[in-house]
C-alpha cells in the first residue's frame, strides 16, 4: 500500500455545531453540509491542503456504514497535528482555536524535544496539538 491519505473523517455527534466550529470559529473553507438527501448521508467536507480534506460525519453515519457498535469515545486514541511556522503562531492558532469554543487541554509551552506546542480539543473531543518544530519547515 503507497502512503496516500486524502481524507480525514472525524466522527461527530452534532453535525452543524461541528461544521459551525470548523468554519466560523477556526475558518476551515467549506461548501456546507451536503448529503442531507440520504439517510445517514449529511456529512461536510473541509479542504486542508492539496490532495487532504477533512471529512465531519455524525457518528450514527459511521456505526451505519461500518456496522460496528457505537463504543465509547477516547480523545486519546489519535491526535491531528497542525505544526506552524514560529512560536507566536502557535499562540494565535491556540487563541483562535479557544475563542472558537476549544477546550484547551495543555497550554501552549516549550516541549522536551526543543519546540513549542498546545492542545485543543473540539467540541466532540478530538484532539489537536498546535505545534512550532525548529527542526521543520512548514510549507505554506
Amino acid at each position: 500500500m503507497k502512503p496516500r491519505i486524502t481524507l480525514i473523517t472525524l466522527g461527530v455527534d452534532d453535525l452543524e455545531r461541528a461544521v459551525r466550529f470548523y468554519r466560523d470559529g477556526l475558518g476551515f473553507k467549506t461548501l456546507g453540509i451536503v448529503g442531507t438527501e440520504f439517510e445517514y448521508g449529511a456529512v461536510a467536507f473541509f479542504d486542508l491542503q492539496a490532495g487532504l480534506k477533512l471529512a465531519l460525519w455524525p457518528r450514527r453515519s459511521i456505526v451505519r456504514d461500518t456496522g460496528i457498535p457505537l463504543g465509547s469515545t477516547s480523545s486519546t486514541e489519535f491526535t491531528i497535528g497542525h505544526n506552524v511556522s514560529s512560536r507566536v503562531e502557535v499562540d494565535a492558532v491556540m487563541e483562535q482555536a479557544t475563542r472558537a469554543g476549544a477546550v484547551v487541554v495543555k497550554p501552549a509551552h516549550e516541549t522536551f524535544w526543543g519546540g513549542y506546542a498546545g492542545y485543543f480539543q473540539d467540541p466532540d473531543g478530538h484532539l489537536w496539538e498546535v505545534a512550532w518544530n525548529p527542526q521543520w519547515v512548514v510549507q505554506e
